[in-house]
């Protein structure tokens, strides 16, 4: 399966949970490593965009990539077995929590979760942590200019 993650160029590799660790994200604590990838461009794009306004977006950002191979196990959670806010901004520390047990579990690799910011897409968390990450693969880096139309 190729995922795909949306990375400022100096960070875009090896794969590391390190950034998201330094002060956490919706799905991990401070001190957690996960790293946030996406199902398709798109998502991954979007999952950037929100932050950002035109004025305040790098222009350093490239696509990555990354193959997950099709025998890793993937951990799909439905909806109704997230926590009740886990939509809320800023994001709760019960999606934290959430995200953290299943780093701390370690029986997955690869987390499947719904996205908060397009419905219908999932985003992939993986573990860094998890025997089988040194399976998972950047497979390309390529530079990703975004729409001036996007963001105002």
């Amino acid at each position: 399966m190729e995922v795909y993650r949306l990375s400022r160029e100096k960070y875009a590799g090896p794969l590391s949970g390190k950034g998201a660790a330094m002060k956490g994200a919706r799905w991990n604590s401070a001190g957690v490593e996960l790293i946030y990838t996406a199902a398709n461009r798109s998502l991954a794009m979007a999952e950037v965009a929100v932050h950002f306004t035109w004025a305040t977006l790098p222009d350093d950002y490239v696509m990555i990539s990354i193959d997950i191979p099709d025998d890793i196990a993937i951990k799909e959670v439905a909806e109704g077995a997230l926590p009740a806010n886990w939509k809320d901004f800023p994001h709760p520390v019960s999606t934290q929590k959430f995200g953290d047990e299943f780093v701390f579990d370690n029986q997955f690799c690869v987390l499947r979760i719904p996205s908060v910011v397009t419905q219908g897409d999932f985003n992939l968390l993986i573990n860094p942590n998890h025997k089988d990450f040194n399976r998972i693969e950047i497979s390309k880096i390529e530079k990703f200019p975004f729409d001036r139309r996007l963001l105002k």
